[in-house]
């Protein structure tokens, strides 16, 4: 199953056509780094909302979703649902007090607090998470090209690499912005023709709920309470903690403006989820022998027109495109101004730093790349929980007391709140058999750690 048309290839190359040549565009208005940094903090609220968007829906969100509902239904919905919840509360609760800290990065707000020392080590530990997700998009890639072209991992893992260096190296916020609506326009029209096709073809939502099993496919936590509660809580946390989302509401002309972009982005990435999941079980359905992978290209290929069938999948390439672009930039911002800037060359000026934002981010791409080919069975989802879990675990507590708490804990605390976060999670993941998401465990640990270091602190003020 799954014929490739050439109408099919002429939709794709039309819209991958599009991001290419805005991404290119867009970047001939970035002049230094802080351009490409912040958008010159000038954004109003769709840019901010696209930025967001444009990296929070990507293949975790739509191959991937479709992916884990093929497997265990509405559970799949955690992680647009997550996400949106995430946006919320970056919104409401943290924009103003990021924008008035006047940082660039998360890591710079730690080491405004507790001194360089913290920003340089939670810097090295966050990256890692980083890469992750950028993991899950080129392996959300191999399953999209493979369905599509019969690609093998490493021509699948050249072309991501090309793109997603297209779509930020150029522009960086305000390319990721500028195609992040795009972007958003198009997936809506994906995937909610998918959904609406989807139903259709199964019957309705009433012939799939009295088909399938229901305690897998119609239960939000049919993987139990604390994989699928720890997922949900992995995201939230994870954009709280995830440096491209703070470079979007610092990226806004206003206070209000960036809370509106980020309260817009929490209203419309949950539904994003239920197209995905309602395309997984059409194809549970009547392809279950398939890999789960491939569930929502091949539906597109087997059952729209060809030509609008080829734009949808150019549009699912340019999510998981986006993601990891907006990922990269991420880590490269972290990179160039936490290390680079402070302990490489003090002293170099706005251009030099772009480049070296630009190369990071390249580098980046190329690593993560050849990471995939070592785990090519692996399950999209997984990958982005993951990378979410463990930067929260990482940079949650001590950016929350930075922000909320300040002077409550020292600078050794906040490290070994990081560090203790970082290794509780690795452990277990790695080697404990919970029933449990990691990222409760390392969260869990880098609070204790900090309240500890809040109590040691208050008792040496009160000469105890």
């Amino acid at each position: 199953m799954g014929q490739v048309s050439s109408f099919h290839i002429i939709g794709s190359i039309i819209t991958l056509s599009l991001i290419i040549f805005t991404g290119i565009y867009t970047g001939r208005k970035v002049k230094d780094a802080k351009d490409f940094s912040t958008g010159g903090y000038n954004a109003g609220a769709a840019l901010v909302s696209g930025t967001i968007i444009g990296t929070l829906v990507g293949g975790s969100s739509t191959i991937g979703t479709a992916q884990l509902a093929f497997t265990n239904g509405l559970s799949a919905w955690w992680f647009t649902l997550g996400a949106g919840v995430g946006c919320l509360v970056l919104g409401i609760i943290f924009t103003k007090p990021l924008r008035k800290n006047k940082c660039n990065t998360i890591q710079q707000i730690i080491s405004e607090e507790y001194g360089q020392k913290s920003g340089i080590i939670t810097s090295v530990l966050a990256s890692l998470g980083i890469m992750l997700n950028i993991v899950a998009q080129i392996l959300a890639a191999n399953a999209l090209l493979s369905s599509m072209f019969g690609l093998g991992p490493e021509a699948s893992a050249i072309i991501s690499v090309i793109l997603m260096a297209s779509y930020v190296i150029f522009g960086g916020v305000i390319s990721t912005g500028v195609l992040g609506v795009i972007k958003l326009i198009l997936i809506y029209i994906s995937v909610i023709s998918g959904a609406v096709l989807a139903l259709k073809l199964s019957g309705g939502i009433s012939d799939i709920y009295n088909t399938l099993p229901h305690n897998q496919y119609f239960n939000l936590f049919s993987r139990g309470i604390g994989i699928d509660g720890g997922a949900f809580l992995s995201v939230v946390f994870g954009v709280l903690s995830t440096q491209t989302y703070v470079q979007a509401v610092l990226s806004g002309k206003s206070d209000s403006v960036s809370i509106k972009g980020a309260l817009i982005s929490s209203a419309l990435i949950p539904p994003i989820g239920i197209g995905g999941i309602l395309i997984g079980y059409y194809m549970k359905l009547n392809y279950p022998m398939i890999d789960s992978g491939q569930a929502f290209p091949l539906f597109i290929i087997n059952n729209m027109p060809p030509l609008i069938g080829g734009g949808i999948l150019a549009t699912l390439f340019i999510a998981l495109v986006g993601t990891g672009a907006g990922m990269a930039l991420g880590f490269g911002t972290i990179i160039t101004k936490d290390i680079y800037k402070k302990y490489i060359n003090k002293n170099a000026d706005s251009k030099k730093e772009l480049l070296v934002t630009r190369i990071v981010i390249l580098i980046s791409l190329i690593v993560s790349a050849l990471f995939t080919l070592g785990n090519l069975k692996s399950a999209v989802l997984k990958w982005g929980f993951m990378s979410m879990g463990l930067r929260a675990a990482v940079l949650l507590v001590p950016m929350v007391f930075a922000l909320f708490f300040k002077g409550k804990i020292t600078g050794n605390y906040a490290i070994m709140s990081s560090v203790t976060g970082f290794g509780a999670f690795l452990i277990s993941e790695n080697f404990l058999n919970l029933r449990i998401d990691s990222l409760i465990i390392g969260v869990t640990v880098s609070t204790i750690t900090a309240i500890i270091g809040s109590y040691k602190k208050k008792g040496k003020l009160n000469g105890r």
